[in-house]
């Protein structure tokens, strides 16, 4: 009684759930979560750009806004081969089945059916043994065990809780999953163009300089210029060849990662793609308001589940505080003879109601749930972190897209006007106007303009794709698949009974998960 009493007192000193929280917990102990505030902006920094709209069609398939079939093409491959999208569509199925166990010890936690069989010999030499009459005998036994720790203070409740929790957080992993996946591939793409497009342009100025080598060296055969003129011009060129495999070095790179994003083997994508221009963006974005960002960046989404999952462990390592209570029962049938096993005088039963009290292991239960609240700020404050990147990385798409534009339409006009000195500049050397170092200087500042102007027009498009991406656009993707890309938890279960592990083979399509089963009931404040 003494101990009872000081588990008592031992329990009120830690701060346990009060009788009218834990009613209003629905017979729980531990706190039940709500949402944590997050800081977001009023306001976009350029919300007052006309380019920067609230409002709009959706982002669920935003690449087909840089309109290039290309690029839908690869969205869509990538979509159905992607390995690392398809190993966090099994965490979803693992994320499943923990729900489902949970689930399952809310009922009797032991059910067995027993039975045995002895042959059994006493000793005649032993005390009494005039009382011995037959030394050997037979024991049949048939029956059923039941153990049931009732969910008195609602540890598993909490834990059921917590796998739900933990099941909503897979599926939006696989969401950002998704949502990384479709950005990678568009900035790969884009790369790969932009690169194309920079190697275009350093062919034309090997072309040009080529061109001016032959000028100068017919000049240097004439007598009209030096030497020096040359050896400038041949320096010239040779710093511009040599920009094409440094280029082809960085195309082959965007080829390859385009191939793990595709999950396929590396090979040459050249013939597939073929030549195309620069992705070309729309002049607007559609970025809706900073508060939206809790619910459409699936990354912010996980960490709030993650938090509720471990907001419910908090109440799992209350409950052990507390003492399990638990029915144990038995019932069955014992004779010495098989043919008398099932009759009623065979039949036996009992049940026990029984309580067991962790009373000298609170130092240690305290410390347990110390550290399960401090895991669960620690949650809390990566959820409020997450929010506040989101915010800027948003803010940092934005910025990219809206400043790529004006760089772009200065450097067009710049390499509009660079390629007019060219031009005349070269045609002045020729005609002896002008000393070759003039037109060096202008050649390779043409070069320079043109491979700004590449990496300009590619950065439009990269500030479009990292905005969308920022914003958590494109994981809706999977809620319009085609039947044969449906998450079918029931079909990959068949699958894994029929894997010999020699034989097993992927299958074409990652999983996706297309819904949240019903049991998975979300937390207040969800």
């Amino acid at each position: 009684m003494r101990s009872a009493r000081a588990a008592c007192l031992a329990a009120l000193l830690c701060g346990c759930t009060a009788p009218g929280e834990y009613f209003r917990n629905g017979f729980k102990v531990g706190p039940n979560f709500r949402r944590p505030p997050a800081e977001a902006s009023k306001d976009w920094i350029d919300a007052s750009d006309t380019r920067v709209r609230k409002s709009g069609e959706s982002d669920a398939a935003w690449w087909k806004a840089l309109n290039d079939s290309k690029l839908d093409a690869l969205i869509d491959d990538a979509y159905r081969q992607n390995l690392t999208l398809r190993e966090a569509g099994w965490r979803v199925l693992t994320a499943r089945s923990k729900l489902d166990y949970s689930i399952g010890n809310l009922f009797p936690q032991k059910q067995e059916a027993v039975g045995g069989y002895s042959r059994n010999a006493l000793s005649r030499e032993v005390a009494n043994r005039p009382y011995v009459s037959e030394p050997y005998d037979n024991q049949w036994q048939f029956g059923a065990e039941a153990s049931w720790e009732l969910d008195f203070w609602g540890r598993f409740r909490r834990a059921i809780e917590q796998s739900s929790a933990q099941l909503d957080a897979s599926v939006d992993n696989y969401d950002d999953v998704l949502v990384t996946l479709l950005a990678d591939v568009a900035n790969s793409y884009v790369e790969y163009r932009t690169i194309e497009q920079q190697l275009v342009y350093v062919r034309a100025n090997v072309a040009l300089q080529r061109q001016t080598l032959d000028i100068a060296r017919a000049r240097f055969q004439s007598g009209e210029s030096a030497e020096l003129d040359v050896d400038q011009a041949q320096s010239t060129l040779s710093q511009t060849e040599a920009q094409v495999p440094q280029l082809d070095i960085r195309s082959r790179q965007a080829n390859n990662r385009l191939c793990v994003l595709l999950g396929v083997p590396t090979i040459d994508l050249r013939p597939r793609l073929s030549d195309a221009p620069i992705p070309t963006a729309p002049n607007e974005v559609v970025v809706g308001i900073p508060a939206d960002l809790l619910r459409r960046r699936p990354d912010v989404r996980r960490e709030e589940r993650l938090a509720a999952a471990q907001c419910a462990a908090v109440g799992i390592a209350e409950s052990d505080f507390y003492p399990a209570i638990s029915i144990i029962g038995n019932l069955g049938w014992q004779a010495q003879h098989f043919d008398d096993a099932f009759q009623s005088r065979a039949f036996e039963a009992s049940v026990s109601p029984s309580y067991a009290w962790k009373v000298l292991n609170y130092g240690r239960l305290l410390s347990v749930y110390h550290l399960e609240a401090a895991q669960f700020q620690q949650m809390v404050a990566s959820y409020e972190n997450a929010v506040l990147t989101a915010n800027a990385e948003v803010e940092d798409g934005i910025v990219r897209f809206l400043k790529s534009q004006q760089q772009a339409t200065a450097l067009a006009e710049s390499v509009s006007a660079a390629e007019k000195a060219v031009q005349v500049s070269l045609a002045q050397y020729k005609a002896g106007m002008v000393d070759f170092n003039r037109v060096s200087l202008l050649e390779q500042n043409l070069v320079q303009q043109q491979d700004q102007l590449a990496q300009a027009k590619g950065n439009i498009a990269l500030g479009l794709v990292a905005t969308y991406r920022a914003l958590g656009g494109g994981w809706q993707i999977r809620e319009r698949s085609p039947a044969d890309l449906k998450f079918d938890p029931a079909k990959m279960r068949d699958d894994m009974r029929e894997w010999p592990a020699a034989d097993y083979k992927p299958s074409p399509t990652p999983g996706v998960p297309s819904d949240k089963p019903a049991d998975a009931a979300e937390p207040s404040g969800r």
